[in-house]
């Protein structure tokens, strides 16, 4: 039995369709890489496996059990299983460093304050930062206040991570650290990983596996090297950064179109 099970989803907002009849299934352990355009439904597809957002059809099962249709209080226990590295970090600012990793473990277990703060600091080390804690956010770098949200994530030891655009806004070497913590956060702990990203570097890095969604759809499924040699035209296009024939005829348009002026002559 898959670990993460996604049957028929569908989910619009007003008119927009944003997931259209998506199947999924993640295996335990597995690391998958979900890819695609902006407004492609990368993130609502995270969202749904969590249990923040319910499909308007379909179902999501978890761990051999249908989450869609759980109760908040149920849903919230599920939710447990999951770490969640949302794309911008989302610290609290008027929290230390150790205090925010530690939020979860106060919200959510029965742990004494030094217990805690204890594993808070092993959590940190795991990423690379033993000796911030005492730091406000506000102090720290934008790799390191990931790494941060990164130890949060995996505070309560959970089965599965989810990482929401884990490169975004961080050079080269910064996401290469990203990407080899990724990789070491799968093998020290035998995670399973859902990674969504616009990153090719990252996504050849990091997946074992990656999907391509194109206008609410999966347009592929593979391994890295499978979708490096596919003949499918969006899905080249994509891996390989290139604009359609039809969005460069647009630009093309747009720069050759005359600009409307008037008959007003200008006097110094």
């Amino acid at each position: 039995m898959p670990l993460i099970d996604l049957k028929h989803i569908s989910k619009r907002f007003g008119y927009l369709v944003v997931l259209s009849d998506i199947s999924l299934q993640v295996a335990e352990g597995e690391s998958v890489v979900v890819i695609g355009a902006s407004g492609t439904g990368k993130s609502v597809l995270l969202k749904h496996i969590v249990g923040l957002l319910k499909p308007d059809y379909g179902e999501v099962w978890f761990d051999s059990k249908r989450i869609d249709t759980l109760p908040e209080r149920k849903l919230a226990d599920v939710r447990k299983n999951f770490g969640f590295l949302f794309q911008m970090g989302a610290l609290f600012d008027s929290m230390s460093v150790t205090d925010n990793v530690a939020f979860p473990l106060r919200e959510h277990t029965k742990l004494s304050l030094n217990e805690i703060y204890t594993i808070a600091e092993q959590k940190l080390s795991m990423v690379g930062l033993p000796s911030i804690g005492k730091k406000m956010p506000g102090e720290l770098s934008g790799g390191q206040k990931k790494r941060v949200a990164l130890a949060r994530a995996i505070a309560l030891n959970p089965k599965v991570i989810c990482y929401d655009e884990p490169t975004t806004g961080l050079d080269p070497i910064r996401s290469d650290v990203i990407n080899e913590l990724i990789l070491k956060l799968q093998r020290e702990l035998r995670v399973t990983s859902i990674t969504v990203t616009h990153d090719m570097n990252s996504a050849f890095k990091v997946g074992n596996r990656i999907v391509m969604l194109h206008e609410g759809k999966v347009v592929f499924d593979g391994t890295p090297k499978e979708i490096q040699a596919s003949d499918n035209e969006v899905v080249r296009r994509f891996v390989q950064g290139e604009a359609s024939e039809q969005e460069l005829a647009e630009l093309e348009q747009s720069v050759s179109q005359p600009t409307e002026q008037d008959d007003t002559t200008w006097q110094v």
